[in-house]
């Protein structure tokens, strides 16, 4: 496509040149012609034209090719530059399609064996059995998908709807959420809200927060921690857990889609969450603890 490209730019161009050569050369020409007039009528004098023509070309394709290879490295680096948003974007839509028929095969095969097997059956017990495999499985399917569209666009601010949002409030919100899976687990859910207001997605802060909470309550082993604050000009969401830690060969791959530890899960979870903190101009980060990880997202802070 880059190659295509160029090729259009440098023959618009080579066209354009060659055009303004060949006028060049016929003024010039005419110049010459009137300069020598009487001289042209004698051999010599129409040997000299001649001589002086063909210099005059020669200068002239001599001064055209150093531009027409500027030209083409220039029209490399614009075509690189235009088509670059172009290229990711499809190549954020072949690993969508390659991820959506990977990750959605095994739902969709559980969803047709559940259906086959419950065809015959007249139970009434089991049919109810089947119906919430599959529904469970049809629902998990599409937060897949949904969770994939997310991951396949780039992360612009553009794509949320932003307004001053108190990182405090939200994370108050999502601890609530998890308190009862905190206690059904025996772990200690420890906040420490300072506030700290953000130009941000509420809703995509949340999803942020409870991909970080439910990834913690996997690893924790009984306590959990939730801090937001300021500082140095910069809003802070931390999330720490008493767990064993990010394994050693993940720990440079911990915000991929699909890496999942000992515990399982889609492996998206951490990538959303990346994902919407660089929607926020932000970032999410990994800081390995002596027992435990903590993961630390930073915004630019409103004051």
């Amino acid at each position: 496509m880059i190659a295509r490209l160029v090729g259009a730019y440098v023959g618009i161009f080579t066209v354009v040149l060659a055009a303004a050569s060949v006028a060049l050369y016929l003024l010039l020409g005419a110049q010459y012609h009137s300069l020598l007039q009487p001289a042209l009528s004698t051999p010599e004098g129409a040997s000299v034209y001649a001589q002086t023509m063909r210099k005059v070309a020669i200068e002239i394709v001599a001064a055209d090719l150093p531009l027409l290879v500027l030209v083409g490295l220039a029209s490399w680096a614009l075509a690189r530059l235009s088509l670059a948003p172009l290229l990711a974007s499809r190549a954020r839509e072949r690993e969508f399609i390659a991820d959506a028929a990977h990750e959605l095969r095994s739902p969709m095969a559980s969803i047709a064996s559940v259906a086959q097997a419950a065809r015959g059956e007249h139970d009434e017990n089991r049919l109810r059995e089947s119906f919430e495999t599959i529904a469970k499985a049809a629902m998990d399917a599409s937060a897949l998908v949904g969770d994939l569209l997310t991951l396949a666009r780039a992360p612009q601010p553009g794509l949320l709807q932003r307004e001053p949002v108190d990182l405090a409030a939200v994370a108050g919100a999502c601890t609530r959420e998890f308190e009862l899976r905190a206690r059904e687990a025996n772990v200690e859910l420890e906040v420490r809200l300072e506030p700290a207001i953000v130009d941000g997605d509420a809703r995509r802060l949340r999803e942020l927060l409870r991909n970080l909470l439910d990834n913690a309550l996997k690893h924790a082993a009984a306590r959990i921690s939730v801090t937001t604050g300021v500082e140095d000009g910069r809003a802070f969401l931390r999330v720490s857990d008493d767990g064993p830690g990010v394994e050693p060969d993940l720990r440079s791959r911990v915000f991929e889609r699909f890496v999942s530890g000992a515990h399982g899960g889609s492996g998206l979870g951490l990538a959303i969450a990346q994902w919407v903190a660089r929607a926020h101009e932000g970032t999410l980060s990994l800081d390995e603890l002596e027992t435990g990880a903590s993961f630390v997202a930073l915004f630019p802070a409103l004051t």
